[in-house]
């Protein structure tokens, strides 16, 4: 199998061919079955409107896609972006009779134009996988992409110090996380996307707190 060099050696959301190929799997795998339940409270949280017209930023193999088409009617649209073409192989034969979904081959850490504007812009557990700079990369994307007065949404670790979590939660932690995420839970996102245009913050957690939905508006 030919070896995929990562963009971002350090990072952990760009996955090996295997892992990519087997994602849901994995997921319901590592988390023993809780976040099928879980994904579904999160995209419930968000609280989309019947017509919104929604970007997925990083959106996989378009299993939160899914979810979210259940709260659109025929108006409604969903545009997924992703850099991996086993992802793409997965969300278009997911959607393959789904006119209201459409997936482009995109990265989403360099700026990017798609000329169009969107009522929601959503990235779940991609953003902490970043260095800094890309992050705000990533966020200027999003700007760039919404209505004034659309929503950005981000589902990913919330902000908590590590070192007060209990002992068997910060070896997880640490053992399956790249070190970009140990700099993410530190960071005040509230302040660093009030610099970005952003504000009116919602937010929704779980997994004890560990995690967060983060929905803010685009002034």
């Amino acid at each position: 199998m030919q070896k995929v060099e990562k963009l971002y050696p350090e990072s952990g959301v760009e996955l090996k061919p295997f892992t990519a190929k087997n994602y849901d799997k994995i997921m319901n795998l590592l988390s023993f079955g809780l976040y099928r339940r879980f994904i579904h409270k999160a995209i419930e949280d968000i609280q989309i409107k019947p017509t919104d017209k929604i970007l997925d930023l990083g959106c996989g193999t378009g299993r939160n896609d899914a979810l979210m088409l259940k709260y659109l009617d025929e108006n409604g649209r969903i545009t997924g972006l992703d850099l991996s073409p086993i992802m793409q192989k997965q969300f278009e034969r997911r959607f393959s009779h789904e006119k209201r979904v459409q997936f482009i081959q995109q990265r989403i850490d360099i700026p990017f134009d798609l000329g169009k504007k969107f009522d929601i812009v959503f990235i779940s557990f991609v953003l902490h996988g970043f260095p800094q700079d890309v992050r705000n990369t990533i966020i200027e994307n999003a700007a760039t992409h919404l209505n004034p007065g659309g929503k950005f949404v981000v589902l990913d670790f919330a902000e908590f110090n590590m070192q007060k979590m209990p002992a068997l939660h910060r070896k997880i932690f640490k053992t399956i996380e790249c070190p970009y995420a140990f700099d993410f839970i530190k960071r005040d996102w509230k302040e660093l996307l009030s610099k970005k245009g952003f504000d009116s913050f919602k937010e929704n957690f779980y997994f004890k707190n560990y995690v967060r939905l983060l929905k803010t508006s685009k002034k």
